[in-house]
């Protein structure tokens, strides 16, 4: 890529990781999503899983810095993350799920990287670096040699060097590795390790690209099924030709080898069990960062697999004539969708008049009644003289319902459980049998209630009249949900 002026500006408007390094919230975005996705390696997480993570980050840091800080809520930060002009989010729906998700764009995880990489380190090591380029360049070499006399004569120039060592090693002369040596190794094996899982999201999110190029081709193809397969197919074999599709094959075969997975592993717990290695404490999730791989490997190969069930699709539709017009409508509205999809309209573009239907059975009809006229008898209304004691209408008993469950709330705010006998003897009851039947009616409608016949509780309460009333209930217990 050319780092002319023109080039520069382009990406500082349109990429990502650019747009992310300018973002007024930068260190919330970046800090948040290397603790959620790229320290514990999760591929994706749901909506309402990482909205609780980042309502606890938002908590934390309003607490410190003021509630005017970060003045919005945590699901409408995830979806503004997630926006087509920030792109530092995947939103996408999982099969078998009507629950979004959320996952790292590759540009994310460039840009996390390359922030992780401004730290100052107190170890950098060169030697091991030099040393893996020199074997890149050896086999290199090696590979391209088409002269069998000349890869011949390296092969005995490496025996005679496997031989000399042999014999140095019989003679008492066992050369080690020094403990720099072996820090400067481990760091570079460290580096390679977050890289390859960082690549992983790069790769799947090109296979993505693909996919959604074939579904939109689909969607707006108007010719023969043909010719469309062969335009496909053809883009699909040239992807899985490429070099990157290469590579990531022959990183599978060799990922997937079971013998390559018990050698890795033996040789993972013999160095980090080194005192020099130890004394890094490095992450204890680095002794099954090669199932990381196989995880991060099967979600490229999940996107591949959907993208032949979108080829499989298309093929079994058999009913292409039949059902011309439904096809007919239905292509007029993906197109009209891919259309509007990079310009929303901020109103109503696409009503439907009814979302179910309508279902009315003859029978459901009530027969015709005749409508009931009452007879009111004409009568002289005559003025009354009579005392009626009007106290009766100010004596009525109104129990508070709310006011029963905050004391049921409160009460479990203490213990996981509690009986309704308990309640009542911190709550004594005010208004008597009717407040009681309140109690067992909101106790019946509580998420989590348990009733036990066999015990037996008793309850009771002053009358107005300073009579003691008791009640023999089966012991009820109220759960906390």
């Amino acid at each position: 890529m050319a780092f002319d002026y023109d080039t520069l500006e382009w990406l500082r408007q349109t990429h990502p990781a650019w747009r992310l390094l300018r973002a007024q919230h930068a260190p919330l975005v970046a800090g948040f999503l290397q603790r959620v996705f790229v320290e514990p390696n999760v591929r994706n997480l749901s909506q309402s899983d990482l909205a609780e993570a980042l309502e606890d980050e938002l908590f934390v840091l309003r607490e410190r810095l003021g509630d005017d800080a970060f003045p919005g809520s945590a699901l409408g930060y995830l979806n503004d993350w997630a926006e087509n002009d920030k792109g530092w989010l995947r939103k996408f729906y999982p099969d078998d799920t009507d629950e979004p998700h959320f996952d790292l764009t590759s540009a994310t995880e460039k840009t996390l990287a390359w922030l992780e990489g401004l730290t100052a380190r107190s170890f950098v090591g060169t030697e091991s670096r030099l040393l893996t380029l020199f074997e890149l360049l050896r086999q290199m070499h090696e590979g391209s040699e088409t002269d069998p006399a000349a890869r011949i004569a390296e092969l005995r120039k490496r025996r005679d060097e496997l031989d000399q060592e042999i014999t140095r090693i019989l003679a008492g002369d066992l050369p080690l590795l020094d403990d720099t040596a072996l820090k400067d190794r481990f760091q570079q094996f460290l580096k390679l390790a977050r890289e390859l899982l960082a690549d992983f999201r790069e790769v799947e999110s090109n296979f993505r690209m693909l996919d959604r190029r074939v579904r939109e081709r689909i969607a707006q193809w108007e010719g023969g099924k043909g010719a469309l397969l062969e335009e496909i197919m053809g883009e699909r074999d040239a992807i899985a030709d490429s070099d990157q599709g290469k590579s990531f094959r022959a990183f599978w075969d060799f990922l997937m080898s079971q013998s390559r997975q018990e050698e890795f592993s033996r040789l993972l717990e013999q160095i980090l069990a080194l005192p020099p290695i130890a004394g890094m404490q490095p992450d204890s999730r680095l002794r099954r960062v090669h199932y990381d791989w196989l995880e991060a490997g099967e979600h490229t190969q999940r996107t591949v697999a959907r993208l032949s069930g979108q080829l499989r699709r298309f093929l079994d539709d058999q009913a292409w004539l039949e059902n011309r017009r439904i096809m007919d409508i239905l292509h007029r509205v993906e197109t009209h969708a891919l259309a509007l999809r990079e310009h929303l309209p901020s109103r109503s573009f696409m009503p439907l008049d009814e979302t179910s239907a309508t279902v009315a059975l003859p029978m459901e009809r009530p027969l015709y009644r005749p409508p009931f006229k009452p007879l009111i008898a004409t009568l002289a209304l005559e003025e009354g003289d009579v005392e009626v004691d009007l106290g009766a209408l100010y004596a009525q008993v109104v129990v508070d319902r709310e006011a029963l469950k905050r004391n049921i709330r409160q009460a479990l705010q203490e213990s996981r459980q509690i009986t309704l006998g308990e309640i009542v003897r911190r709550n004594p009851l005010r208004h008597g049998l009717t407040e009681l039947l309140t109690y067992l009616q909101v106790a019946g409608e509580w998420p989590q209630t348990a009733v036990d016949d066999d015990g037996r509780e008793q309850v009771s309460w002053q009358s107005e009249t300073g009579v003691t009333r008791r009640a023999t209930l089966p012991r009820i217990i109220i759960l906390r949900s």
